[in-house]
């Protein structure tokens, strides 16, 4: 019997093969294309060694691993894929501080030799999709906010009162109109009449006479600076026409998840019937993340295990007599689904009556807002476990019981 370790990497592969006692019998570097899996496979085949009596481990580097791991397992071989940190874990037990690909790809052929490996398998080509809109998606919502955060920026510079002027600089209205007036002067030079037809058409009537006023107003008597005035305008423009383009893209990746998500809600043969979209706070959209991050919930041996890899467990220090009292949330999981799941529990304290008031229990012990809303992300990670394990639609009454147990 055969181990093997593969070190993954961007553009080349270290890869070390031992015996069933431990001993090498290949050390290669490959190149992360067609030729270096022919390369692999011809040093396979000159010692004998074929899917049946290998059994490879390599770490989830990145994406890096995918197109190695998917032609070796369509060849039949038994391949586990680890967590860096994992691996990290079994180089740091030993004394010496050495680090070489070599010594990684070593320590993945021991671990594949003596450890006690899970399956591990890509995921479907549904869940693979849904995984990559909504991390793109989730790309470009970091994108538009810090787009806004820059155009908050200008806005403090050159007219800082500007935002007392409506409920957020980011509504229509507002955006129309620092595209059209992109400085104080311009607000401050327009006439009265033109700008209150502005805002009544761009508004749907909503704003008119006295929003007027009070933008040209404030405009006059702004305390910003009009130094180098035209080129904040251009920026102040630009920036607004960069986060519309951007939205659109949103708009049209949505589109996209959504058709995946009817296309798995009308296949009689899915396994994912989405129970998930039950839950008060829990849309197509934020559902899509979830089960797109989590793939397969029987990865999951319980609702502690999904906690944790959600990244919203709690880490513990402590040593001797002393025990840290400050607490934070490991952020070890996939940042897509720990804030797919924040937003769901923000709604879900509003609007869910079971979570509204485990918020309000939290902030009575004196919880801060953040920290009371990861309590409700927690509480409704252990809640998606218990629902798609049993199958089941959310229901308020309902008592979370063990998986396999419908009540």
């Amino acid at each position: 019997m055969f181990f093997g370790g593969v070190d993954i990497a961007k553009n080349k592969h270290e890869i070390c093969i031992t015996d069933f006692e431990g001993g090498k019998v290949l050390n290669i570097n490959i190149q992360n294309r067609k030729k270096g899996v022919h390369k692999l496979l011809d040093n396979f085949e000159r010692l004998g060694i074929t899917p049946e009596n290998c059994k490879l481990c390599m770490e989830a580097t990145g994406h890096y691993w995918i197109s190695l791991y998917h032609h070796l397992t369509e060849l039949g071989f038994e391949i586990h894929v680890i967590n860096p940190v994992q691996s990290k874990a079994l180089r740091d037990y030993n004394i010496r501080i050495t680090k070489t690909d070599q010594k990684d790809a070593l320590v993945l052929a021991d671990l594949a030799r003596f450890g006690r490996l899970s399956h591990s398998e890509l995921a479907s080509e549904t869940i693979m999709k849904l995984q990559t809109l909504s991390r793109y998606r989730f790309d470009l919502v970091q994108s538009v906010g810090s787009l806004k955060n820059k155009i908050l920026a200008i806005l403090d510079r050159i007219f800082p009162e500007y935002p007392d002027c409506f409920s957020s600089v980011f509504i229509k209205s507002s955006r129309k109109l620092l595209k059209e007036y992109s400085s104080p002067e311009d607000l401050a030079d327009v006439d009265l009449s033109e700008l209150t037809n502005f805002l009544k058409e761009h508004s749907r009537g909503r704003f008119g006479d006295k929003k007027a006023e009070q933008v040209k107003a404030l405009a006059e008597g702004t305390f910003g600076v009009n130094m180098a005035a035209d080129a904040y305008s251009l920026e102040l423009k630009l920036l607004l026409e960069r986060i519309e383009f951007i939205e659109d893209q949103i708009d049209t990746v949505e589109e996209a998840i959504n058709k995946i998500m009817e296309e798995m809600r009308t296949c009689e043969n899915s396994s994912y019937r989405h129970v998930i979209e039950t839950i008060p706070g829990i849309g197509p959209t934020l559902a899509a993340a979830i089960i797109a991050e989590i793939g397969d919930i029987n990865r999951f041996r319980n609702a502690k295990a999904l906690v944790a890899y959600t990244g919203l467990d709690v880490t513990v220090y402590s040593s001797g007599k002393f025990e840290s009292s400050r607490k934070r949330i490991s952020k070890r999981g996939p940042p897509v689904l720990r804030h797919s799941l924040w937003m769901a529990a923000v709604s879900a304290r509003y609007y869910e009556p079971e979570l509204k008031e485990y918020y309000e229990k939290k902030k009575k012990e004196g919880k801060h807002d953040k920290v009371a809303t990861v309590a409700v992300a927690r509480k409704l990670a252990h809640i998606i476990f218990s629902l798609w394990k049993n199958d089941r639609p959310y229901q308020s009454d309902y008592k979370w019981s063990p998986p396999g147990i419908k009540t």
